[in-house]
């Protein structure tokens, strides 16, 4: 059935005042980050024209991303993510200034561009699970779809005028000047990031420790089947899709014979494309198709675009394949953001977002340097060939990885009920670990579907905060099954009240009508108190050693 033209629209999402600011201002920023790598570049090929440090550039820039995006999507998601926000493009601001300051008392040399790269990198790796995490606070289901394309569309316009503008300001105000403006830019999305009040309050519940918080992700992730779909297509496609940022060069320089300009201008057509594409195809082709068949399609038109690339040379024409290529990056890469998104719970956004992206950071990494052992062994149009062929054979798993699924998701927050256990005592926040029991009594008719529910009962406790998970069978009594799990804290057990999404909280209350005893569901909570034991063993064995001592 054909979507709604309605919320189609690539633009949906700039009617939201709030991100048409957020948005305009990241704009304005990544074109003035594109100028800044474009001076950072020239001032290095000027100090040393070494291809070990160019190469260097890139590495160090992208670096930061697979050592600190984990860890900075755990934080995304205990601390108050506008804050992060500003406070990483306040980083990214003093470092820019710190080249532009360096730069302009000639004071750099290519260890001092490489080591402000990498903190600006830092601030980059901080800052992107915050804003993917942000984006879906501040829009509705409705908009993400625009906010995917537009996000695309901001890199794809930063891509195209950004080295353009840092070209030709270069012999005009110098490279310090360039790396000053960039700094300016980042304190203008400062400036849209403190405009936004953000609707929701501080939550009253506990708030987990870092490590609880990094490893959570890591729990969820393992235990959350849909999320583990979108990771798995998202982690392909990035596998794929490295093969052009790693032959297109290659084919342009070598077999097109292209100047500088030219390579300039071919980068420019595929970033002209995914314009072209976010603003008339995209919108065309989800009112028209589901997001799995959408990313067939653009998978197909990649495919299409590596063989093009083997026959292909007339440069002309070679700049329509670059914009294909665009194109097709752009369609598939924005439904598989949005399905990732739709697929994460809102407490858990910040650090599932970081592991998609370092997740996908790594799989290009390693796409880029498969593909590129592969043209130097077998040449560059066999592993074009190559290339397309598997990529046509992995389209097989978009049959049952499909993402559509997503799109029916119930991940807003359950409502909050309080607790039916009656407690002596109240636990600290770190106490535990913590037992929960249930007992429930099942009629042999419905043992079948109690257990394919327990099965994804299981999994939403896991993932939620659980370590452990155990069902039972009482050998005493008929039709009596006890469910019993342990989280490490006190944190943790209250946290998973909030942590529980429409959708998980469905299967449960399904479960729970499965009960047949005359009376409620037995409910039982136990802290674990072994730390105690231990600790008084060790005082009486210490007191038994003093009564022991000669006087």
């Amino acid at each position: 059935m054909a979507k709604s033209l309605k919320n189609t629209s690539t633009f949906t999402a700039l009617r939201n005042p709030v991100y048409r600011k957020l948005w305009s201002a990241t704009l304005l920023s990544g074109i003035c980050v594109a100028a800044h790598d474009c001076a950072a570049t020239w001032v290095m090929y000027k100090l040393s024209p070494s291809a070990l440090f160019l190469s260097l550039m890139s590495t160090v820039a992208s670096l930061p991303f697979f050592l600190f995006t984990l860890p900075a999507g755990a934080l995304a998601d205990i601390v108050d993510r506008r804050k992060l926000v500003w406070v990483m493009n306040l980083w990214l601001a003093v470092a820019a200034g710190l080249l532009a300051l360096l730069a302009s008392l000639r004071l750099l040399n290519p260890y001092i561009v490489l080591s402000c790269v990498f903190l600006i990198g830092i601030g980059f790796a901080f800052n992107a699970p915050a804003w993917t995490a942000i984006v879906p606070e501040v829009l509705s289901d409705e908009e993400l779809p625009s906010a995917a394309t537009l996000g695309g569309l901001q890199l794809n316009i930063s891509g195209i005028i950004g080295p353009i503008l840092g070209g030709t300001l270069l012999p005009l105000i110098g490279a310090n000047w360039v790396f000053a403006m960039n700094a300016i830019c980042f304190l203008v999305v400062i400036l849209a990031i403190l405009q936004w009040k953000r609707e929701r309050g501080p939550s009253k519940l506990p708030v987990e420790n870092f490590s609880e918080s990094f490893f959570t992700a890591m729990r969820y992730v393992r235990y959350a089947p849909g999320i583990q779909v979108v990771l798995a297509r998202s982690v392909l496609f990035a596998f794929f899709i490295a093969l052009i940022p790693a032959l297109i060069p290659v084919v342009g320089l070598k077999e097109l014979r292209l100047t500088a300009a030219g390579c300039g201008i071919l980068f420019s057509s595929m970033g002209a494309g995914s314009v072209v594409g976010a603003i008339f195809v995209v919108p065309w082709a989800r009112a028209r198709f589901s997001s799995n068949m959408l990313t067939v399609i653009a998978n197909l038109m990649v495919a299409v675009v590596y063989l093009l690339m083997t026959f292909v040379r007339d440069q002309t024409i070679f700049m329509i394949v670059a914009a294909l290529a665009g194109l097709g990056w752009t369609l598939s890469a924005s439904e598989l953001w949005v399905a990732a998104q739709r697929a994460m719970p809102s407490w858990a956004r910040g650090r599932i977002n970081a592991t998609v992206i370092m997740a996908t950071q790594g799989a290009m990494a390693l796409g880029g340097i498969v593909w590129g052992a592969a043209a130097a062994i077998l040449g560059v149009n066999h592993t074009l060939i190559g290339g397309a062929s598997l990529l046509f054979i992995s389209l097989i798993l978009a049959i049952p990885l499909s993402i559509n699924f997503t799109a029916k998701l119930e991940i807003d927050p359950a409502s909050v009920t309080s607790f039916s256990h009656k407690l002596i005592h109240l636990p600290q926040p770190q106490d535990g670990p913590v037992a929960i029991t249930y007992e429930f009594e099942v009629d042999r008719v419905h043992e079948e579907e109690f257990m394919e529910l327990m099965r994804q009962v299981r999994l939403i406790h896991l993932r939620n905060g659980a370590f452990s998970w155990q069902l039972h069978e009482d050998l005493t009594q008929f039709n009596i099954f006890r469910v019993e799990m342990i989280v490490p804290s006190w944190t943790q057990h209250v946290l998973q009240r909030d942590r529980m999404t429409k959708a998980e909280k469905n299967i449960i209350d399904r479960a729970k009508n499965l009960h047949i005893g005359e009376g409620p569901i037995q409910e039982g909570i136990f802290l674990c108190v072994n730390k105690e034991l231990v600790s008084h063993r060790r005082l009486a064995e210490r007191q038994w050693r003093l009564q022991k001592r000669p006087s």
